[in-house]
Parts: structure tokens; C-alpha cells; sequence
């Protein structure tokens, strides 16, 4: 058993001053008994960040889908606090898909990655930001039949832009297979994004990015999410993908649904260089990711605690209001809130302890340090 005194613990309605007590991996309620005592100097500590939507760190891809790239890149970003992640994969051959979710699904099962997140190939070539245009093609039900049997339970969600031919069929094949349905990397209007919400999809990949633009005579995807109770909103909140005023804007328009992400790709924690996300060319200048000869935006360089870090000292949320955004939205999107997400007796002990300067101090997972 470990006691975690002299903590600033951050839960949902705020911050209170205490102890916490691991015991076994699980979060216990606090009551004097033996075990290890660490005296955290008053510092805060946050639920283990969770990332629904990230391809790489350390300058390791999950787009091959071997095990030592993946393990690189999970190992990196919970080092960073993220003690969830969702491993993302960008449009490929339905050979090299098939491969990767399959590779990916062990890992999975082996508890290093919570899932799988197939970010394409489905989507609108107009829109198609840093994935590779030739490969793009319409939904197609036998594929994605092929990759959810591949995945063995553990390919958690598709994006998709709704307004391609078969794509509202493809939301209800997946919400059938229990995998979430995003729309992302869309050209669609308001009422065709509102139709795949009320099919079932339940989350916008990356707001405002590589979507059709807000417009005040044609809402889009983006005033369909934001308007809709049921749609959970990712923001890769990095100061390029969407700037603070809109950022702000999210929060207030969609309380309690903003779930922030990285979109990282191998260039998180590598510093500036050429790169590749699936068979794209990226160059990475003063932290910024592009294609190569383009000015596309391909992922960020960023980890869950810098994330959360500029929600804090930029965007000016309380602080449990980004622990929120950081941790217990996306673990509600992804239906694992009932085992991380929050501080709560009885929940995985995932936890980041923060310095004040919201740095991160240190980092436990399932009740050990890592």
C-alpha cells in the first residue's frame, strides 16, 4: 500500500487538500494503515491523461505496427502522463491497415495501448490534410468487416467523412461492432454531419481541422458537433492545429465534451527534422509538423501534458476543468471512465503529479512509478 499525503488532488468539482491511497493498483479511500508514505509538498495531482487520437513519439510510428516502434512511442508519451492511449493509424493500403491493426490488437491485449483508431481511409480528398490522396477511397463495409475481425475487440474507433457514398452505413456497421464513429476530414454540410451523429456517430476528429469551416450561413460539422449533446469534440490543443480564442470558444459552446488530444506523430520529443506519418514526407521546423513541399498541418509535436499545460496557463481553464478535458471526457468517449479518468476509490491508480508551473513532477501507472 502506498499513502500519497500532503496532495492537491484535482477532481471534477475542484481541488481538495488530502491524501491518496493506492492499494493493489486501485485507488482506495484514504484511512490510516501501513504501507509507504510520500509527502507530495502540496503539489497537484491530476488523473493519468488520456489519448484517443495519437500516431507516434520518440520518433517511432504505430503505423507499422511492430511491437518495438509501438512500445518507443507509448513509453514516451506516459513518461509525459498519458497512462491511455488509443494508438491512431493514418490512410493505407488495406494490406498495410490490416497488418498494423493486427499487430496493434496484441499489443492491446497486452495492455501497452488501450485500442485502436483507424483515422481513414475514408475520407474527403478535399480535406484530407496530411494522409495521401491517392489512397483515399469510399467506405468500404467488407473492409472495415475485415479490420474490426483483425482487431479482436480492441479497434475502438473509425473516422470517417460522412457525406462519402456508403458512409452513414459504415457508422452503423460500426456502432454495431461496438467501435466509435468520427467525423473528421470532412467537406460534409451541417445536416449531412448531423445525420451521421443521429446514425450513431459520436465524436469530431479534431475540430475545426480538416473540416469545412464554420460559416454563419452554413454551420458544418463544426456547428453540428458543437450544438449536439451527444458528440464528444477533440482539440489538439498546440497553439498551431487552433488558436487560443477558438480553443476558449470550444470550451464555452460545448461544456463538458471538449476532449483534448495531440494528433502526435513520430517527431513528439525528437526536436526539428524530416519525418514520415504512413507514407508522407514531414518536415518539422520550430515544432511545427508539415508535409514536406506543402504548408499541410501533418499532426503535432506535442504530449498530453503540454496539452494540458497551455489549457491551463493559455486557454485560462481551472485547473480542474483541463484535468477534465485531459482525462475523464475522453475515458467517458471511449467507455472506460468506470476504470480511469478521475480520482475516485476503486479506479485504476493512474495519476500525474504536477510541479507548479504544471510541469510534470512524476507519473504512476496501475499504482507503480514509472
Amino acid at each position: 500500500m502506498t499513502n500519497l499525503t500532503n496532495a492537491r488532488i484535482v477532481l471534477p468539482g475542484g481541488v481538495a487538500t488530502g491524501t491518496l491511497r493506492i492499494d493493489g493498483g486501485r485507488l482506495a479511500a484514504p484511512s490510516a494503515g501501513p504501507g509507504e508514505t510520500v509527502d507530495l509538498g502540496g503539489r497537484h495531482v491530476v488523473p493519468g491523461f488520456v489519448d484517443m487520437h495519437v500516431h507516434g513519439g520518440a520518433g517511432a510510428s504505430y503505423q507499422t505496427g511492430r511491437p518495438e516502434e509501438a512500445e518507443r512511442a507509448a513509453r514516451f508519451h506516459l513518461s509525459h502522463g498519458t497512462t491511455t492511449t488509443v494508438a491512431s493509424l493514418v490512410t493505407g493500403t488495406p494490406d498495410e491497415l490490416a497488418n498494423a491493426v493486427a499487430g496493434l490488437a496484441d499489443l492491446a491485449a497486452d495492455g501497452l495501448i488501450a485500442g485502436v483508431h483507424l483515422e481513414g481511409p475514408y475520407l474527403a480528398r478535399d480535406r484530407c490534410g496530411a494522409h495521401d490522396p491517392d489512397l483515399l477511397r469510399h467506405p468500404d463495409r467488407a473492409e472495415f468487416a475485415r479490420l474490426v475481425r483483425l482487431g479482436r475487440g480492441r479497434l475502438r474507433m473509425i473516422t470517417l467523412a460522412p457525406e462519402l457514398p456508403g458512409a452513414l452505413d459504415l457508422v452503423r456497421d460500426a456502432v454495431d461492432a461496438g467501435v466509435l464513429a468520427a467525423v473528421g476530414h470532412t467537406d460534409a454540410p451541417g445536416a449531412t454531419a448531423r445525420a451521421a451523429f443521429d446514425a450513431g456517430a459520436t465524436v469530431a476528429t479534431h475540430l475545426f481541422n480538416a473540416m469545412r469551416p464554420l460559416h454563419h450561413r452554413e454551420g458544418g460539422p463544426v456547428a453540428a458537433a458543437l450544438n449536439d449533446p451527444r458528440v464528444t469534440a477533440e482539440l489538439i490543443n498546440d497553439g498551431v492545429h487552433v488558436e487560443g480564442a477558438v480553443g476558449r470558444l470550444a470550451f464555452r459552446a460545448a461544456p463538458g465534451r471538449v476532449a483534448l488530444i495531440t494528433d502526435a506523430m513520430a517527431a513528439a520529443g525528437m526536436g526539428d527534422g524530416d519525418y514520415r506519418l504512413g507514407v508522407m514526407d514531414v518536415r518539422v521546423r520550430d515544432g511545427r509538423a508539415t508535409l514536406a513541399g506543402g504548408t499541410s498541418i501533418a499532426g503535432s509535436t506535442i504530449t498530453m501534458a503540454d496539452a494540458f499545460r497551455r489549457a491551463v496557463t493559455v486557454l485560462g481553464l481551472p485547473i480542474e476543468e483541463a484535468a477534465v478535458a485531459a482525462s475523464l471526457i475522453p475515458a467517458r468517449a471511449l467507455g472506460v471512465d468506470s476504470r480511469v479518468g478521475s480520482l475516485e476509490p476503486g479506479k485504476d491508480a493512474d495519476l500525474v503529479v504536477l510541479n507548479d508551473d504544471m510541469s510534470v513532477h512524476r507519473v504512476m501507472k496501475a499504482g507503480r512509478w514509472v
